[in-house]
């Protein structure tokens, strides 16, 4: 038998988020509490993968493609969420919008260097616009840039929501992220979708 996830779980019918067997979509891309990514898997063996962790799987970013989870106690996610509100709430100066930049071929220890720098941004309650420069003929490997910025938008997933989705300016490609709060989802809400086509 599986773990009874409802024991922990706190009991809130309007919950902001899907979690296990509420979520419906054949396929998650999965992360663990550490932030790792885990790949994109169906959803049920995410689901036998936080089981087996006795942990739960919580739908993180609905909008994304395949939809994000991540495998983390529930109670907590929600503990860790709402820590982070009373931190901004705390913060009494002007939101501010930080930028940070890419190189259309950015490494991983620049990227995560970066990753980890817009994540304090956010938790300082701070939008953050996140942009990879093409100089040149580097514009003609705009796809790369598209897939960068994807990956960010899901790497801060936990943190923020779309602000502005992903554009083309002039020579650039960016996308701005607010950050996340706690809050109930309301009946026939819908999501955007985590990028747009670039247009040139």
């Amino acid at each position: 038998m599986g773990r009874d996830f409802a024991k922990n779980r706190p009991q809130d019918k309007a919950r902001a988020h899907k979690v296990n067997e509420d979520i419906r979509v054949p396929q998650v891309r999965v992360v663990d509490e550490d932030g790792k990514m885990l790949g994109i898997m169906t959803t049920a063996a995410a689901f036998d993968l936080a089981n087996a962790e006795e942990k739960d799987l919580v739908e993180i970013a609905p909008q994304a493609i395949p939809p994000v989870c991540k495998i983390i106690d529930y109670g907590k996610f929600l503990y860790e969420l709402q820590k982070r509100e009373k931190e901004q709430k705390k913060q009494q100066h002007q939101q501010l919008l930080k930028e940070v930049r890419f190189k259309w071929r950015t490494d991983t220890h620049d990227f995560d260097f970066k990753t980890r720098h817009a994540i304090e941004f956010l938790e300082e309650g701070h939008k953050v616009k996140a942009t990879v420069m093409f100089k040149g003929r580097e514009i003609v490997h705009q796809e790369i840039g598209l897939a960068l910025l994807e990956r960010f938008v899901i790497a801060l997933a936990e943190y923020s929501k779309i602000d502005q989705p992903i554009h083309s300016e002039g020579r650039s490609l960016s996308v701005t992220l607010a950050p996340e709060k706690v809050k109930k989802k309301k009946e026939g809400d819908t999501a955007e979708p985590v990028a747009a086509t670039p247009k040139n």
